[in-house]
């Protein structure tokens, strides 16, 4: 393929000094990416309480042999989907530009999730790698945008990015709703029928998405497009064929390679992104190499983070499945997929309330840095497994149930604990990292997350073991979750001068 020349690349850098009009405080764009995302979300956050409980019953007749299973290909399919990432920015940076690759990601996207409605296992493994593909394409540039349309030094990055994290968690907390009763209300069908109706509703919720983003996408003035030329179209088909065939690839690591070789790739991978971004950030100087280093440090506890936080749509809907007692009153029951949206709710309260906390402490001077906003990501996501493992210890009923409680509190203490995090580390690399390695670096974060993602697969998969998830399976798998999430927050919290020296006034 041919590739950006450098004319090209200095036109992308001078539309980057674009000023927008603004609309709530913010460039106007920012809306539109707000919504473009929200669909996205709704797509991709609607299947995730359904997925592992429709392997089971689609194609383990519902026999709780098949969590195991479940687990291991959802943790595959999450690392694969954010692992993704560093070949969209890639594509996005050097070949067609952030607003195609969010458009034909969008396509492929909806594609797959069509075709994982048809009741075939290898069918549905190829319809996980054709979203996987999409999600590539699409997540890393349209971050990247948020990013493009502040100015370098602009003050409002931050909550510019907090209010983009809102829009990704209200399109959260709508889609297990609507999604859950669609499964429940649509027909009379045998449970695993009616989650092809989810399904089918992502699909939709993404070509939605596409539309939005293709109508809004002259707001942006330029920034993430290419002038169009013969080469741009070209590249352009080049790139839709490429994704094509890169389906089989992944599909052949979904269902077959396993979650070991799975992991060991990713890392692979990891140290090949971190290679190109020092040897990248050391044209730039001693304090570009610094800074790609801090951002590397934080990736690897990004990792930690990922790997419990994840457990959301494995370990956790198992344990609420299997182990909670769900009966709000004698008729009244909290449905499974609204777990899913307890996290989005709390992401909607609460979002608004840190980031005040936020500008009030720096008003302070006050304000923790960047490493320590991470560290309190990692002790509050340790203190919701503190209170499962409270709950199993002593909370039991006579059916060896626990109460609704304790999940649900678990879910609002891991909101506190991402919000800490993962807003923060997304403007951290649009901050830290060189703009023409952006899009790169973006997908490096992703990396991160896959890793995480792949682990919190593996760890799910071990709590389900052959038999399935139980109370004592549960209680080992979530003590050791919340030791190490502690002794990793509180490490972090020791070190985080030492990585405030390498960001070089980074805040």
């Amino acid at each position: 393929m041919t590739t950006l020349s450098s004319t090209a690349d200095d036109v992308e850098i001078n539309k980057s000094i674009l000023e927008y009009d603004e609309l709530w405080g913010h460039p106007k764009p920012l809306w539109m990416l707000f919504m473009a995302e929200f669909w996205e979300r709704f797509a991709f956050y609607g299947i995730r309480w359904a997925l592992t409980l429709y392997i089971v019953a689609q194609f383990f007749n519902g026999d709780a042999s098949g969590q195991n299973f479940a687990s291991n290909t959802y943790g595959a399919y999450l690392a694969l989907v954010y692992g993704s990432a560093i070949f969209g920015g890639y594509v996005a940076d050097k070949i067609i530009g952030a607003q195609h690759s969010i458009l034909v990601g969008a396509l492929i996207m909806s594609a797959g999730f069509f075709l994982i409605m048809l009741p075939s296992q290898s069918f549905f493994m190829i319809g996980l790698a054709t979203i996987i593909v999409g999600n590539g394409l699409f997540k890393p540039n349209i971050s990247n945008l948020v990013g493009k349309i502040y100015q370098k030094n602009d003050s409002r990055r931050d909550r510019g990015f907090s209010i983009f994290y809102m829009g990704i968690n209200a399109g959260a907390m709508v889609s297990p709703i609507a999604t859950q009763w669609l499964a429940s209300t649509l027909t009379d069908t045998p449970m695993m029928d009616n989650y092809k109706a989810v399904f089918a509703a992502a699909g939709i919720g993404m070509l939605i998405s596409y539309v939005w983003f293709y109508i809004g996408r002259r707001q942006l003035k330029g920034i993430g497009s290419i002038e169009k030329t013969p080469t741009r179209t070209k590249n352009l088909l080049y790139v839709i064929a490429g994704s094509m065939l890169s389906i089989i690839p992944v599909y052949l690591l979904m269902a077959y390679a396993g979650a070991q070789v799975l992991g060991w790739l990713l890392f692979a991978l990891f140290i090949g992104l971190a290679i190109i971004l020092l040897k990248g950030a050391q044209k730039e100087g001693r304090m570009a190499l610094d800074k790609i280093i801090a951002c590397l440090i934080m990736c690897i506890f990004n990792v930690i983070f990922v790997m419990f936080f994840e457990q959301a749509g494995s370990s956790f809907t198992f344990l609420a499945q299997n182990i909670v007692n769900r009966n709000i009153t004698e008729v009244v029951e909290f449905k499974l997929a609204w777990f899913q949206s307890v996290n989005a709710v709390s992401i909607l309260v609460l979002a608004p309330v840190v980031t005040m906390i936020w500008l009030a402490m720096a008003k302070c001077k006050i304000e923790p840095s960047i490493p320590r906003k991470f560290a309190l990501g990692l002790l509050g996501t340790g203190l919701g497994f503190l209170v499962l493992v409270y709950a199993l210890e002593n909370l039991l009923d006579a059916n060896n149930m626990i109460p609704l409680w304790p999940l649900a509190a678990c879910y609002v203490l891991h909101t506190v604990g991402e919000l800490c995090l993962a807003p923060i580390g997304l403007s951290m690399v649009s901050k830290l990292v060189p703009a023409s390695m952006a899009g790169f670096a973006f997908g490096g974060w992703f990396l991160s997350t896959a890793i995480g993602s792949n682990f919190s697969g593996i760890l799910a998969g071990s709590m389900s073991g052959k038999t399935g998830i139980t109370v004592d399976s549960a209680l080992t798998g979530f003590t050791f979750s919340f030791w190490l999430l502690m002794a990793s927050g509180i490490f972090l919290f020791i070190i985080a001068p030492f990585i405030n020296k390498l960001m070089h006034g980074v805040k």
